[in-house]
């Protein structure tokens, strides 16, 4: 093979296959839609599964980072504060454009007082900022003594939303980095385990063969999908018994 016809990664800008954007739940539709969702994304089920139990907990004012389509707003209790940040090129990079958002840069100065929240979280975003430091040391002059940072990111997960992926991170390498920004207590959880990854990695691929694109983010039908979807199917099932 002449090694001058390899493509150059570092070029990249657009992603081959991309999953449909998240979109705001309204009603029972969106409720099912959103579930069918976090059935077949094992990424976005394991969150879901994982923030519920210490969302449900959250008082006072939340900042919600990175929000896109906020998917994790029904999880906290209406009597908390909801505030999210997400950056002015959520809609071009990202697909994502919500009425009620701050706009920010993810590694500049938030426009948030010192102190001021109770809860910062960041669900999928850190890989996503170009200066990581700067983004958890924001996040940490925002919340108030005491208060707490839920965050969330990806490490076996495919190159996604390219060229704006950035990063992927050890356990080790996030308590650095926290530590860095002056946490203390940090705690690091697994979400998932091998067979997870595997099934994850499985869909990965057939999804795209299953539902090719004309363009990134619209879902048509192939020729084998009929002979692909019952095998997506048992991935999915198997995947989502891991997470127990």
């Amino acid at each position: 093979m002449n090694r001058t016809s390899r493509e150059n990664l570092a070029l990249r800008t657009t992603e081959r296959w991309r999953p449909p954007t998240f979109k705001p739940v309204k009603g029972t539709r969106g409720r099912v839609r959103a579930a069918v969702r976090r059935f077949f994304d094992l990424q976005a089920g394991s969150l879901w599964r994982d923030l519920s139990e210490p969302l449900s907990r959250a008082r006072g004012t939340l900042l919600d980072v990175g929000c896109g389509a906020q998917p994790y707003r029904r999880l906290i209790p209406p009597e908390t504060t909801y505030i999210g940040l997400d950056t002015e090129e959520s809609a071009t990079n990202f697909g994502y454009s919500m009425p009620d958002v701050r706009r920010i840069a993810l590694d500049g100065l938030w426009p948030v007082d010192d102190g001021s929240a109770d809860v910062v979280l960041a669900t999928e975003t850190l890989e996503h900022v170009e200066n990581p430091g700067a983004f958890l040391a924001q996040a940490y002059r925002c919340l108030r003594p005491g208060g707490r940072l839920i965050l969330t990111v990806p490490f076996a997960a495919r190159w996604h939303y390219i060229p704006h992926d950035y990063w992927r991170f050890t356990p080790s390498g996030l308590r650095l980095l926290l530590e860095r920004a002056r946490f203390s207590e940090v705690a690091v959880h697994g979400r998932g385990n091998e067979r997870t990854v595997a099934c994850y990695k499985l869909l990965s691929l057939l999804l795209p063969i299953a539902f090719p694109q004309a363009r990134p983010g619209s879902i048509r039908l192939s020729p084998i999908s009929l002979l692909v979807v019952p095998l997506i199917v048992v991935l999915a099932i198997i995947g989502n018994r891991s997470l127990r």
